[in-house]
């Protein structure tokens, strides 16, 4: 029985596509941003984005949002009580946080928010939590598990085709080109092989992160996707989903993917001594001088994936 999106919204349990019914809806975090007019005459203001909590919750998930300059203890035990995280779209990374100098054409940045994002995510993967992230949020998967990125890619890979189809002159939904998916991958069993999407950035992927493998790639081979294949779900998409979910039923199931698995027993799959790994080989990561004349590392989609599991 295929339930309405109302219907979903409603139910105290979550049922699988697979008929399965699980015990609980779960509780997903969505890390906030800040206002920064003055329409409310300089209050502080946290902000998100409705679509994504409103597309999660359609999936079955409950949302919650996580406020800025919050303490590291408070975001820990805010993250215990979660299922699962979800980054969206927003800023630049300040280009600090992957050991670079700012660009002339980096766009404005929230230090806080980067904080508060990368604390968040690398406690997740370190606790082989799902995540999922959007457009900014695959940017911050990368750096926080020790990556780095191309500022600007106009100016810095002019050889790439055009990806910052930006509002107002676009549409957030116009689709702009298709991606070439691995069909080993976690994203191929949403998506398929391949998948028009709507490209609104300007940054991507310089160096992949630690146990991260790329496993899709616009036409020009920027990288559009990376997942962790050592953990139940770690997906972070370059495009924006949550924009073509009312009509394109593949990108609905990308977020009841991770939804699902969310409310599954994640916790029963995570690899015996992931974290530990997981924080020293990020600790190496952080303490290695990159110098800057060495070639990007690579986004070859035929990396074989069981030794990007071992991290």
């Amino acid at each position: 029985m295929t339930l309405t999106d109302e219907e979903i919204r409603n139910q105290p349990t979550l049922r699988q596509t697979n008929g399965a019914v699980l015990p609980k809806r779960p509780l997903i975090g969505v890390p906030t941003g800040r206002e920064r007019s003055q329409r409310f005459f300089g209050l502080p203001m946290y902000i998100m984005n409705q679509t994504y909590v409103r597309e999660l919750e359609k999936r079955g998930a409950l949302p919650v949002l996580i406020p800025l300059n919050m303490s590291e203890a408070t975001l820990d035990g805010i993250l215990a009580g979660l299922d699962g995280l979800f980054l969206p779209g927003g800023e630049d990374m300040d280009p600090a946080t992957y050991n670079e100098e700012r660009h002339p054409q980096l766009g404005p940045v929230d230090k806080e928010r980067d904080r508060t994002e990368l604390h968040l995510v690398r406690h997740a993967i370190a606790a082989g939590m799902p995540v999922f992230g959007v457009c900014r949020g695959v940017q911050v998967i990368n750096v926080a598990c020790g990556g780095a990125l191309y500022q600007d890619l106009h100016s810095q890979r002019p050889d790439l085709d055009k990806h910052d189809f930006y509002p107002p002159k676009f549409e957030r939904f116009q689709i702009t080109h298709d991606i070439n998916i691995e069909l080993d991958s976690r994203l191929a069993q949403a998506l398929g092989h391949t998948h028009p999407i709507n490209s609104m950035h300007h940054q991507g992927i310089k160096r992949l992160g630690e146990c991260l493998r790329v496993v899709a790639k616009a036409p020009d081979g920027l990288p559009e996707a990376v997942e962790c294949p050592a953990l139940p779900y770690v997906v972070g998409v370059q495009w924006h989903p949550e924009e073509l979910a009312k009509t394109d039923q593949h990108s609905a199931d990308l977020f009841s993917q991770f939804v699902q698995t969310s409310a599954g027993p994640w916790r029963e799959e995570v690899p015996k001594g992931w974290s530990e790994r997981f924080w020293d080989k990020l600790e190496q990561t952080q303490t290695a001088k990159v110098h800057p004349s060495e070639p990007d590392s690579s986004y070859s989609m035929s990396t074989d994936k069981a030794t990007v599991a071992q991290l």
